[in-house]
């Protein structure tokens, strides 16, 4: 008998195996964004290059994925000179562009940065702290994850807190593994000091998962809103077309927040893709285009939407949350307002919060006085808003 004719344990189940397949439906959180923003907008900057396979990595096979070589194959037990050139273009043309493109104007933004490349560049390093940037861990090498052993993948998680103390002066509190396992948030939550991960892909708002004890905070990334798509099939053939999409994905998301449903915005960058000018001229238009909505798009890192988000919507009967280890870097632009008191969300009215994470960089920021919806907090119910993941 073919195994999907069969009656299966899981049928009808929206909750299975971690998975859930119906979220926040249709009452989800009003996530009262600092200065009543209508969307909340981060931009990742991974950086990868120098942690990538490579036979003087260790590995016994070259690197293959996203590049501008569509489709290169993995050459076992050898090294292939080109990919590994198209890499060193991130880390040594397309980091310092994208580095001064968004100092210039005064942007926030998260790194995803691999451990291993890290350490490949303290230059690169420096520069990203005296940016004020949040950095956050995407493992110790840039690899699939999916069949590594525990001990191995723990051990890395580990590894990598150590370079960024090393690197930086303090641990990462944000993590996005990239290509992880069905163990791999265990392993997180279980090491105890991340304020959230991102290996998700699953809202367009953060969400709590209750599976491994106290809750986890997931804020989920995306593949969409993401250069990736230049060196993939049918992707972005030019800035232009990169600058569209955006521009017509924040437009619909304000409108959205505008009409009462506000979200989060991520935008995926990789130093060796949109760190090429033609590329990065469509980063700069969407950049000012962002920046001309001010307060009703509040520009921000994924430990200010953590905070918040901690802040704001623990679940309520779960305890109380911890101290948010906040950096530097998101201190940087943030200044304490008392918020008005919340208007009634889709789910229910609570008293009224301090907001301590409004942005007051130039672009960043929240909506328009008296219009949206407002940032005072609320607890959801340990039944609302979780994810068994």
């Amino acid at each position: 008998t073919n195994y999907w004719q069969c009656a299966h344990e899981n049928d009808g189940k929206s909750k299975y195996g971690g998975r859930d397949v119906v979220g926040y439906a249709s009452t989800p959180p009003t996530p009262h964004w600092p200065k009543r923003a209508k969307v909340a907008l981060n931009f990742v900057i991974n950086y990868e290059e120098g942690g990538e396979k490579c036979l003087l990595h260790g590995d016994d096979a070259s690197e293959k994925l996203l590049s501008e070589i569509v489709g290169a194959d993995s050459y076992p037990n050898e090294r292939n000179p080109n990919m590994e050139s198209l890499y060193e273009y991130g880390s040594r043309a397309g980091f310092w562009r994208l580095h001064r493109l968004f100092t210039r104007k005064k942007i926030p933004c998260t790194v995803f940065a691999v451990g291993m490349a890290l350490e490949r560049n303290p230059q690169a390093c420096a520069a990203m702290t005296e940016a004020g940037w949040e950095v956050a861990s995407h493992g110790y090498r840039w690899l699939d994850y999916q069949n590594v052993d525990e001990e191995t993948e723990r051990e890395h998680i580990e590894r990598t807190i150590k370079i960024h103390e090393r690197m930086f002066g303090k641990r990462p509190v944000g993590i996005y593994q990239g290509k992880p396992n069905v163990n791999t948030r265990k392993l997180i939550v279980e090491e105890g000091g991340f304020l959230y991960d991102s290996d998700s892909y699953a809202d367009d708002l953060p969400y709590w998962c209750l599976e491994y004890g106290e809750p986890h905070l997931v804020i989920p990334y995306t593949l969409s809103e993401n250069d990736m798509r230049f060196v993939s099939p049918s992707g972005f053939a030019n800035g232009v077309q990169f600058y569209q999409y955006l521009k017509d994905t924040l437009k619909y998301m304000v409108e959205e927040g505008r009409a009462g449903h506000c979200r989060m915005m991520t935008v995926g960058l990789h130093c060796r893709i949109v760190g090429r000018p033609g590329r990065c001229a469509g980063l700069s238009e969407f950049l000012d285009f962002a920046k001309s909505f001010g307060r009703e798009v509040w520009i921000c890192t994924r430990e200010d939407i953590a905070n918040h988000w901690h802040q704001h919507h623990y679940p309520r009967g779960a305890g109380t949350p911890s101290p948010s280890p906040r950096s530097s870097a998101s201190l940087t632009a943030t200044t304490t307002t008392t918020a008005p008191p919340p208007v009634t969300t889709q789910e229910e009215s609570d008293p009224p919060s301090q907001d301590t994470t409004g942005g007051e960089e130039e672009g960043a920021g929240g909506g328009e006085e008296g219009a949206g919806n407002e940032s005072g907090g609320e607890q959801l119910p340990v039944t609302q808003g979780l994810r068994l993941m």
